[in-house]
């Protein structure tokens, strides 16, 4: 269910889970999701790691789906398929075919938002 997985290019573990969690759901380097938050924080006037740049970047390209308390676990558990970015407080993570891949375990964290990329 829990896969360490840290796409810094230097393996530093440092606040970047939001380029990430955007990497591994986009399929993309951790490069090119740093660039494309830049860009799109940049263009909206704000910062890049900010819940608000974040939120818009997602709302922007993505469908925002409904969950009510649930932990990353259990949504884990039922979305065996698919691709998801997923906040809680202070976090995105993201969620591959029911694999959770995160520098830490999120799985008993209260989901905020869910983001379906496919």
């Amino acid at each position: 269910m829990f896969r360490y997985y840290n796409a810094n290019p230097v393996l530093n573990e440092v606040e970047d889970c939001s380029i990430r969690a955007i990497s591994v759901a986009e399929g993309i380097s951790w490069d090119e999701a740093y660039k494309k938050l830049c860009r799109f924080a940049r263009h909206n006037g704000l910062m890049i790691s900010s819940v608000e740049n974040i939120e818009k970047y997602l709302d922007d390209k993505y469908d925002r789906i409904p969950v009510y308390y649930k932990t990353i676990r259990e949504f884990a558990n039922n979305n065996k398929y698919g691709i998801y970015l997923i906040t809680m407080k202070g976090h995105i993570t993201v969620i591959k075919d029911g694999i959770i891949y995160d520098t830490f375990d999120p799985s008993n964290r209260i989901i905020w938002d869910v983001w379906q990329i496919e």
